[in-house]
C-alpha cells in the first residue's frame, strides 16, 4: 500500500522537487518482483546486511503479539539536496503515508 501510494502520487511529488528512493532489507530479486508486478515508478534497493536501516536508526528491536525480533521501523526521511535530512516521517499507515508527505511538502 505505501509503495502503490507513492507510486501512484507520484506527478505530485515531482512537482514538489522529491526524487523517491525505497530502501528495504529484501533481497534485490524479491525487491525487482515487486516492483514489477507493482509497476512502480521509483527505484527500490536493497540493504539486506542492515547497513543503511542502523546508519538511519531504524533496524532494532519490535515486538507482535508478544514476541520481540529485530526488524525494520516503517519511518520515511526527507533528505535535503543538502544531504541533510529534512524531516522524518514516522507516525503513518501504509495507506496514508503519501497524504502525510505531501501534506508536509505543502505547509513548507
Amino acid at each position: 500500500m505505501q509503495a502503490c501510494g507513492l507510486r501512484d502520487n507520484m506527478d505530485d511529488l515531482k512537482k514538489a522537487g522529491v526524487e523517491v528512493l525505497g530502501i528495504s532489507t529484501d533481497k534485490p530479486e524479491k525487491l525487482s518482483r515487486f516492483a514489477e508486478k507493482e509497476l512502480l515508478n521509483f527505484t527500490l534497493l536493497s540493504d539486506e546486511d542492515h547497513q543503511v536501516a542502523g546508519q538511519f536508526g531504524v533496524w532494532g528491536e519490535k515486538s507482535f503479539m508478544g514476541k520481540t525480533y529485530d526488524g525494520i521501523h516503517r519511518i520515511s526521511f526527507l533528505v535535503g539536496v543538502d544531504g541533510a535530512i529534512e524531516k522524518v516521517f514516522d507516525d503513518f499507515k501504509t495507506s496514508n503515508h503519501h497524504d502525510i508527505v505531501l501534506a508536509y511538502l505543502k505547509s513548507v
